[in-house]
């Protein structure tokens, strides 16, 4: 198998933040995310930057009620945590910082309308949060070709196929890469590949 993750440590390194407006320049974060936890009997996702670092991971246990997951730095420690609204229309979820349970930061609606077909979900901040804006998704997550946009139709991240490496092997769709630009908390774009995954991965057929 080609390698994946060049330096897999559980070392802890401090999540890549992207601070300045959308628009402002520097450089984009390239992350490598790969649909699969690096602990036995578990599903999830590995995050590495563009130096083969381990960023962020998720570990859900097969067996665990699927209406909680955790995303969380290369040491474990909680970053942000995503609950399934119960008794809601559709497929909704709510983060919140770390592993709260009150004040929330985000409402995550899977979007439905078969008139706009490309768009995949909405992104709201919540009452009393500190997040400023909301953001949504358009494309194909399945395809691994989606953009996240601001509320003011900027760019902000993008998920796409991960290239084939020097010696021609290809990754699958478990494979890809995350461009994350300035505008938006690095943490906060991975969320939404998390939930995009809820909501339009395998699973769901």
């Amino acid at each position: 198998m080609t390698k994946v993750y060049p330096n897999v440590s559980t070392e802890a390194r401090t999540p890549p933040q992207v601070i300045a407006a959308a628009g402002d320049g520097g450089e984009a974060e390239v992350l490598t995310v790969w649909k699969k936890s690096l602990l036995f009997n578990c599903n999830g996702f590995t995050v590495f930057d563009a130096k083969g670092n381990l960023v962020f991971r998720v570990d859900n246990y097969v067996s665990d009620n699927k209406g909680e997951i955790v995303l969380m730095d290369s040491s474990g420690k909680p970053l942000l945590t995503f609950r399934r609204k119960k008794l809601s229309l559709g497929d909704h979820w709510v983060v919140y910082n770390g592993e709260e349970h009150s004040h929330p930061l985000y409402s995550v609606k899977k979007r439905v309308n078969i008139l706009h077909s490309k768009s995949l979900a909405h992104v709201t901040p919540c009452a009393g949060a500190a997040a400023a804006q909301g953001f949504y998704v358009e494309g194909s997550y399945t395809q691994r070709s989606c953009s996240l946009y601001d509320d003011k139709r900027r760019q902000v991240a993008e998920i796409r196929r991960r290239e084939a490496t020097a010696g021609g092997v290809r990754f699958g769709v478990d494979v890809f890469r995350l461009v994350v630009r300035p505008g938006i908390d690095v943490a906060v774009a991975m969320a939404v590949v998390i939930l995009l995954e809820q909501m339009f991965g395998s699973r769901k057929g």
